[in-house]
């Protein structure tokens, strides 16, 4: 049986996936990022059973939430919590949040958003790979972000 994580341990394990080793953080690209990212995802974590309780999400846009506009990059990963009984609490996000200067180029990607859920019988290979082969893909894979945060929240 695999032993699955806890929840608790998801923030220091997406830090620990995206330690550059030999490079400095702001020298990788959106490509290694999304690759930290995505081994990060193939971790289990120890969720309810409950239809949906761990997605991942990939969504991009140009907003201005907390500053002057940016276009944002967002891989986040959302797990469900459950009360005391055993239903729906709530649920925590845990991001990976890349921002970059607004260009022409980048505005012109417009948002999007794709969610993958690991017990939807769907592939995360599949997922990632169709995702890849997105003409905004081409745009930003190897850009460097100006920022790279990552938190957790309560949704």
């Amino acid at each position: 049986m695999t032993r699955r994580l806890s929840m608790d341990q998801a923030v220091e394990l997406l830090e620990r996936e995206l330690a550059p080793g030999q490079r400095a953080l702001d020298d990788l690209v959106t490509e290694d990022l999304w690759l930290a990212f995505l081994r990060f995802s193939q971790r289990l974590f120890d969720v309810p059973d409950a239809p949906d309780a761990d997605g991942l999400l990939f969504q991009y846009g140009t907003h201005a939430f907390d500053g002057p506009p940016a276009f944002t990059l967002d891989l986040t990963r959302q797990f469900e919590i459950s009360d005391g009984e055993g239903d729906h609490g709530h649920y925590v996000q845990v991001h990976c949040e890349l921002k970059y200067g607004v260009t022409p180029a980048l505005k012109a990607l417009g948002s999007f958003d794709s969610w993958f859920f690991h017990d939807a019988g769907d592939d995360l290979e599949v997922w990632a790979q169709g995702l890849t082969q997105r003409v905004a893909w081409a745009t930003i894979h190897k850009l460097k972000p100006n920022e790279i945060r990552v938190y957790q929240e309560q949704v």
